[in-house]
């Protein structure tokens, strides 16, 4: 990477460095033949002029002013052409403006903050949550749009993060300075960069400044971390905030929990009546893990989600009386709620602040810094703790999933927050399990019938097809499972486990990878236990990340007809790995004139170190190769 930190003449430089750019290199912003090639080669978007300036007036009042001018090269980077700020009770947008350039340097089209498309969010619940969104329209390419915007805080948690670079995008200049009031002051901490500030004092004030110059693009690595935790940024952290009238310290983990357990103080509160009705509801439960279960499964039937997102609209969630007579509420209002019928049934947990979804890096310990975005609970046990996904309605009790497991969860207890480790998840926890039988025609035809069984995540995945239309059900068999077009679908869904069962049954014309006069050459499966071909492993710098760990099996029963013999079987195979396994075996049944065909996957961990992914993909290409292996069967 090509980084230069601009520190000539000190920080006069860095404040008069987009009106050095304005009034001498005004037209080198809009010719794309001005761009360095270094940072132009392999960019969907390269950032012309980028200026960030963040100032913090009080513990709980602070202005952000953008000015950024971007030439988008091509359609891949069509994303920088969306225009997206979202605010509350807490942020207002100002001053928001977007200017389109040709590449003579002329405006060709303006827009204003009235022009921006504007939606509530939050599910109308919250008062003044709005989207603001713009897509620029660009048919010819490339295209230069320049974005101004202010933003003013009244109460704040969070400071704008630098991001310094994403996935192919180039950048000719940027800057980021943070002017903070001296009794405040700032924490940092360096994401994939090595870049120090430049640090000065203005009266009451103390100002950081980071720049950086001719950064060429890092090119998208798919099944990497979570987007920013890959690439170069600066994170900014409050010592002290205050936010909706509740301040607070976040230098430690512990003061930040203390703050949130002063939220949700008095929102815990049942009817007595309700008290009554969960007693009797758990009346006849063994034991005090029984009871957490019977109360998890009773609101997963009767509460619904509803998506105000940890941050929009304030922290503090709803009482648990309104989302008793609502029967609804967001993560942290269901959490609460569901903490709320515990503690009146003298069990004790804790709400747990969280970092959700797929492949998120678990918050940094020595690093106190608002990165939630959810929030879990979690009940305490002899043994094993409980955790709860109390905004799902199709998780297994004490299951969290991908989107939360292996993380840094932030226990709230009433003496502060502590820092716990969320369960990792094994592949015996993810479990998918088809059973094919076909029966197969003198002339190729046939009839075949799958049975598909999941668990875990597999399991989710089983539920959300089955929510779906027949069309959107039948394609996502055809391009996900390799299936052909399915005939019917069924879908059993059994209580009270609530495991699913999808039955795919197919009248086939033609079964047979091919056939001649006296032979049938038939694949060994139906469905491919694995289809995926995982991305190059040459050059890659970033660990690879799988869904989940999992266990996959597959059975396939082909009953051949009067007048065939077995001729051929593959050998089957065993492969072996550190973290995966696979092994396949075939074998004919003269008694029910049935050729069977078995394969078992098993990943053990999710996560593959980038010096074992070259291992990990020549492992998968492996079980591929299966996909062409032929069973023969030959006329008598």
């Amino acid at each position: 990477m090509n980084l230069q930190i601009i520190k000539k003449n000190g920080l006069a430089l860095l404040f008069l460095l987009p009106l050095i750019l304005k009034t001498s290199a005004q037209n080198n912003l809009y010719d794309v033949n001005s761009i360095p090639e270094s940072v132009k080669k392999n960019a969907s978007v390269v950032v012309r002029n980028e200026t960030i300036e963040f100032e913090v007036t009080d513990i709980d009042r602070a202005k952000l002013n953008v000015h950024r001018i971007v030439t988008v090269i091509n359609e891949s980077g069509e994303e920088a052409l969306f225009f997206h700020q979202q605010t509350d009770k807490f942020v207002s947008l100002e001053d928001a403006e977007i200017k389109i350039y040709n590449n003579a340097g002329k405006i060709i089209n303006k827009y204003k903050q009235k022009d921006l498309n504007t939606v509530s969010v939050g599910d109308e619940l919250i008062d003044d949550a709005k989207s603001y969104y713009f897509h620029v329209p660009a048919t010819i390419f490339p295209v230069t749009i320049e974005y101004s915007y202010t933003k003013r805080y009244k109460g704040i948690l969070s400071y704008p993060r630098y991001e310094i670079l994403v996935p192919d995008e180039g950048v000719e200049s940027s800057s980021y300075t943070a002017k903070i009031l001296s009794s405040l002051d700032v924490r940092f901490k360096e994401k994939n960069i090595h870049l120090p500030p430049f640090i000065s004092e203005d009266g009451k004030y103390k100002i950081y400044a980071w720049s950086v110059k001719n950064l060429a693009p890092i090119k998208y690595e798919e099944g990497a971390v979570s987007y920013e935790s890959r690439y170069p940024s600066i994170i900014l952290a409050p010592n002290h905030f205050k936010l909706d009238d509740y301040e607070g310290d976040m230098t430690s983990w512990n003061s930040f929990g203390l703050w949130y357990a002063s939220l949700k103080k008095g929102a815990d509160m049942l009817p007595e009546e309700r008290k009554k009705f969960y007693s009797e509801l758990v009346r006849t439960a063994k034991n005090d893990r029984e009871k957490v279960k019977i109360i998890y499964d009773y609101l997963q039937k009767n509460f619904r989600y509803v998506s105000i997102q940890l941050g929009i609209g304030g922290f503090r969630p709803f009482s648990a009386q309104f989302t008793d007579e609502k029967k609804y509420g967001d993560c942290k209002a269901l959490s609460n709620y569901m903490q709320a019928v515990l503690a009146s049934l003298g069990i004790e947990s804790y709400q747990a602040l969280i970092n959700a979804e797929y492949n998120k890096e678990p918050v940094d310990p020595a690093f106190p810094c608002n990165l939630f975005n959810h929030v879990i609970l979690c009940v305490p046990q002899k043994k094993d703790s409980i955790w709860l996904e109390c905004t799902s309605r199709t998780n297994d009790f004490g299951e969290l999933g991908s989107f939360t497991e292996n993380r840094n969860a932030l226990l709230i207890k009433e003496n502060g927050g502590i820092l716990v480790a969320t369960p990792i998840s094994k592949a015996s926890d993810n479990i998918f399990n088809a059973f094919t039988t076909i029966t197969l025609k003198e002339d190729g035809s046939g009839s075949s019938k799958t049975t598909l069984k999941g668990k875990g995540e597999y399991k989710q995945d089983l539920i959300s097809l089955m929510d779906e239309k027949e069309d959107e059900q039948k394609n996502y068999i055809v391009s996900r499972w390799s299936f052909k077009d399915p005939d019917s679908i069924i879908f059993n869904k059994k209580e009270p486990a609530g495991e699913p069962e999808l039955i795919i049954t197919q009248e086939l014309e033609n079964i047979p990878e091919f056939k001649t006069s006296s032979k049938m050459f038939l694949p060994p499966h139906i469905y491919n236990i694995w289809s995926i071909k995982l991305p190059k492993s040459e050059n890659r710098r970033q660990d690879f990340y799988f869904n989940c760990p999992f266990e996959k099996t597959d059975t396939t029963v082909f009953k051949i007809p009067d007048g065939y013999k077995l001729e051929a079987l593959p050998e089957g195979r065993n492969s072996q790995y550190n973290s995966a396994s696979y092994t396949s075996k075939y074998w004919y049944d003269e008694k029910s004139r049935s050729v069977y065909s078995t394969a078992k996957i098993i990943l053990k961990k999710n996560k593959i170190p980038v010096q074992d992914y070259s291992a990990i993909k020549n492992f998968f290409d492996d079980v591929l190769k299966e996909n062409a292996d032929r069973i023969v069967i030959k006329k008598e």
